[in-house]
């Protein structure tokens, strides 16, 4: 008898957990339908994450940019067609002293809202001898004090850090260097600390191995700052002037952008240097007329020797790769019949 009773309760369970089953795969059928009724049947191959070039020039930077030895990046864009190339651009390299570009800009900014002048003088900052790491920021000194033209033209034709730094407390120290590149649309600039500090405790990080975000920019970034420069975007002519005029007469980094290129090309530029890091951003003017803004940060490689040689050899495949894109984009335009007053639209 209790074994009857047993026995359809076993079978009664057996049953509701079949109707459970049935339930669970009916509704595991629904769910794939609405899966493919959404994103379809055919199979779905796994994302690729490898490197893509889009051009020529692309893939060609790119051999040359091999960091099998140490991180590079590279940005670079033709300011009149927009053609842009990118090797590792939106990834963070320590900026050294390209930075002072921006810390110039941010200071002319405020001599165009007349908050000083060009003439007014400021202290250089003296670094006092201090242990690595033994303060935040490194302590300094007031020294001879020089009007502000000196001091940016010291900063950026001889990369000076102690006038740097005289113009970095000018305008209130890193925060406010990143407050005008926020408000420019740099989003990935990052000025932590003065450049005692930086050259103190320099070498804590090893950039060919390890991304550091302290101090750091990407190329394409750097890139952008050449151009709102360049284009008058952010600052007064007279202002523009005295930066770009500045690069020009960069006496730093003989052997980095400038040291391939042909005579006839003009180079403003800027060159920072670290522990195992070397870089040059500038715009190159070509003899024909184009301009380009390039950022090239180099990392690793053995010596810095062989850093600058990466630089220069960069340099000079974007100043002939631009220069072919040009003829290309010339011989391939298509111009109106005689007589008519169209210009021609340039195949790429």
């Amino acid at each position: 008898m209790n074994f009857g009773i047993l026995g359809r309760v076993v079978a009664s369970l057996a049953l509701a957990l079949s109707f459970t089953a049935s339930a669970h795969a009916q509704s595991q059928v629904n769910l794939e339908a609405a899966f493919d009724r959404a994103l379809g049947t055919e199979v779905r191959a796994p994302q690729d994450f490898s490197a893509r070039y889009d051009s020529q020039l692309a893939r060609q930077i790119a051999q040359i940019a091999d960091g099998s030895q140490g991180r590079i990046g590279v940005a670079a864009i033709d300011l009149a067609t927009g053609e842009e190339v990118a090797v590792l651009g939106d990834q963070r390299f320590p900026m050294a002293s390209t930075s002072k570009i921006a810390i110039a800009a941010t200071f002319l900014e405020g001599v165009d809202q007349g908050r000083w002048s060009l003439s007014s003088e400021f202290p250089l900052m003296v670094p006092v001898p201090s242990k690595r790491f033994s303060s935040t920021v490194a302590p300094v000194r007031p020294g001879q004090y020089f009007p502000a033209a000196d001091l940016i033209e010291m900063m950026i034709t001889r990369s000076n850090n102690q006038a740097t730094d005289a113009l970095l407390k000018a305008v209130g120290g890193p925060a406010a260097v990143n407050d005008w590149a926020r408000r420019a649309g740099l989003r990935e600039f990052n000025l932590t600390r003065d450049i005692a500090t930086l050259v103190r405790d320099d070498g804590e990080v090893d950039p060919a191995v390890a991304v550091d975000l302290r101090d750091s920019a990407t190329p394409r970034e750097m890139v952008r700052l050449l151009q709102g420069i360049h284009q008058g975007q952010w600052l007064s002519a007279s202002s523009r002037r005295v930066i770009l005029g500045a690069m020009e007469r960069c006496r730093t980094g003989t052997r980095r952008i400038p040291a391939m290129l042909p005579a006839g090309a003009i180079v403003a530029h800027k060159t920072g240097s670290l522990n195992n890091t070397s870089s040059d951003i500038g715009i190159i003017s070509t003899p024909d007329g184009r301009t380009i803004a390039v950022a090239i940060y180099v990392t690793g490689q053995g010596t810095r020797l062989n850093r600058e040689g990466r630089i220069a050899n960069i340099a000079r495949a974007l100043y002939d790769g631009y220069g072919e894109s040009a003829a290309r984009q010339y011989a391939n335009a298509r111009y109106g019949s005689a007589g008519s007053t169209g210009a021609g639209v340039a195949a790429n």
